[in-house]
């Protein structure tokens, strides 16, 4: 598989995005939008009521890449990530564990992101979310 061209925005005068990166310059042959992932197993699964914040998360962006490489991509080709929790309080405490999912699925790999507070998802014990858009060479 050909990479693509992938380069990180940083406006002048900013300080270096921690995690993510502020924009994306991408080029590819084709887009993959990914529907949002929440903690399910197999897709479609209910979410365990016992998983953590970190656990949830660990596993909906386990099912983000799982995604991405049935489509044809890998970590890399991810541009944007959009994320939705039910605590933005409970992802802070959590960002031990989120920053050690983030190195299992997506290693040294920031896409532009946007993180978002719901009042709830579409699973009742669902806490986590996450989408994401690639170019896939």
């Amino acid at each position: 598989m050909s990479e693509i061209d992938y380069t990180a925005v940083l406006p002048e005068g900013w300080g270096r995005a921690r995690g993510f990166s502020y924009g994306v310059i991408a080029t590819g042959a084709r887009v993959l939008r990914i529907a949002g992932q929440i903690a399910a197993t197999e897709g479609n699964k209910p979410v365990d009521p016992t998983l953590d914040f970190g656990g949830q998360w660990e596993r909906a962006m386990g099912n983000l890449v799982t995604v991405l490489r049935a489509g044809g991509g890998e970590p890399a080709n991810l541009v944007m990530m959009r994320a939705y929790v039910t605590d933005i309080d409970a992802f802070d405490a959590a960002g031990a564990a989120v920053g050690a999912a983030w190195g299992q699925h997506l290693g040294k790999n920031f896409p532009a992101m946007t993180l978002v507070e719901v009042s709830r998802l579409i699973d009742p014990n669902a806490m986590v979310e996450i989408e994401g858009e690639a170019v896939l060479p």
